[in-house]
Parts: structure tokens; C-alpha cells; sequence
């Protein structure tokens, strides 16, 4: 069931199906937003405690609403995050929903990020308008295994991409029409272009941006 504020509602007739780009499991999100929100305190309470002992409880209670706050803010932001793709319209839920047309984004970038021995490879889209940057996460994987966006949404983001001229945006949709491929033949997840691009990354790097240059290399050997 749909709730009615909920961005991905969609009335019939009302325009183009909306995706989900997301992997909803409210079971993990209330995990993830619990942890985070103990990491919040214990760190709040921690420097708090440190500063109260050398300034007082007023200086304590100032330096673990300083810290605690902006970590709050960023564990809710993830908890509320959610992606839809519209047509070739991007939305994104956080406090509010903001749209990006992937058609007409002025630069697209592949991110390979790790954390904790979790490699997310996912397309950087920037709009060129303040605060109009975001990112589609294509596939996580741990070891030999992991999650990637299903067969719909992959070739739905390579549809919306493929027009796009400012970008380069058809090297980034043959990307995911090879990972497609790749999928259809039944490769495993290691012999994936996705996988490929994930274990390319040098260790040890919190986040590696993919030049376009190198992107073309790689997306030029694929079949």
C-alpha cells in the first residue's frame, strides 16, 4: 500500500510510471537509523563529557549540541533518502522532493566509494543549478557478492541517459546495457562490468571519481 504523501504514489493516467531506485527494507532502515543515532550520542556525549570537565556543564552541554547536531542532521538525511525515476526526471526525497532531468544534466560521473570493505559504484549526476547534485547507487558489493539495481531500473536509467549530449551521456547508458548483458548471459558477479569497474578502484580510498576518459576506455573493451 502507497501512502498518499508518498512521492512514488502515482494515479493512473497521471504521467509516466514512477521506478524506485532504492531497496526498500524498513527492518534495515530502522536498524541503520537506531545505530546511527547511538553512534550521535555516544559521540556527543563523549566530547561533551571531555569539554564539561574542563569548563562546566554549561561549555559541555554547548560542545555536545555542536557535535551531535550536524551528525543528527546527516544520520536523518539518509534515513529519509529515497530515489524515483520519472521518465527521464529524476526525484529525490529528503526534507522536500527535488527533480533532475538526467536528459539535460550538465555532468554525470562514475564514484566508486568504500566503506568498511563495502564498494558502491554509483553515477554522480549534477544539474549545474545549486544543490542539484546526486547520486544513483548502480550495485554494492561485498567480497565475491553483493546488490545491484534490478534489470528494470538499470535499463530504465539507460534509456534516460542515452539522449543526453552534454554529458556524454550514451557512454554511461552502454555501461549499463553491458552490465545487462552481462547479467543475461548468467556471469557471475566478479565477470560483471559493474563488479569490474568496483574492484578497479585502488584500497584504501574512502571515494574514487572515474575520469570520463577512463570510463570510455573501460566501456569501449566491454562486449
Amino acid at each position: 500500500m502507497t501512502e498518499a504523501n508518498d512521492p512514488g504514489a502515482r494515479e493512473p493516467g497521471a504521467g509516466p510510471e514512477r521506478l524506485a531506485l532504492y531497496h526498500h527494507d524498513p527492518a534495515a532502515t530502522r536498524r541503520r537509523g537506531l545505530s546511527g543515532l547511538l553512534g550521535v550520542v555516544i559521540l556527543a556525549a563523549g566530547f561533551g563529557g571531555v569539554a564539561g570537565f574542563f569548563g562546566g556543564q554549561l561549555v559541555g552541554l554547548l560542545v555536545a549540541a555542536v557535535v551531535g547536531l550536524p551528525l543528527l542532521y546527516v544520520v536523518l538525511y539518509n534515513v529519509r533518502r529515497r530515489l524515483w525515476l520519472e521518465g527521464t526526471v529524476l526525484l529525490v526525497r529528503t526534507w522536500r522532493v527535488r527533480r533532475i532531468d538526467l536528459a539535460a544534466a550538465q555532468r554525470i560521473d562514475l564514484l566508486v566509494t568504500d566503506v568498511r570493505g563495502n564498494r558502491t559504484v554509483g553515477l554522480l549526476i549534477n544539474a549545474g543549478e545549486r544543490r542539484k547534485t546526486v547520486k544513483i547507487d548502480l550495485a554494492v558489493y561485498a567480497g565475491t557478492g553483493g546488490r545491484e539495481l534490478g534489470v528494470l531500473q538499470l535499463r530504465r536509467l539507460a534509456n534516460a541517459l542515452l539522449n543526453n549530449t552534454d554529458a556524454n551521456g550514451l557512454v554511461f547508458a552502454e555501461l549499463l546495457v553491458a552490465q545487462l548483458k552481462s547479467e543475461a548471459r548468467g556471469d557471475g558477479a566478479a565477470d560483471r562490468p559493474l563488479y569490474r569497474l568496483a574492484s578497479a578502484a585502488p584500497a584504501g580510498k574512502l571515494a574514487q571519481r572515474f575520469t570520463m576518459e577512463a570510463v570510455n576506455r573501460f566501456v569501449a573493451t566491454l562486449d
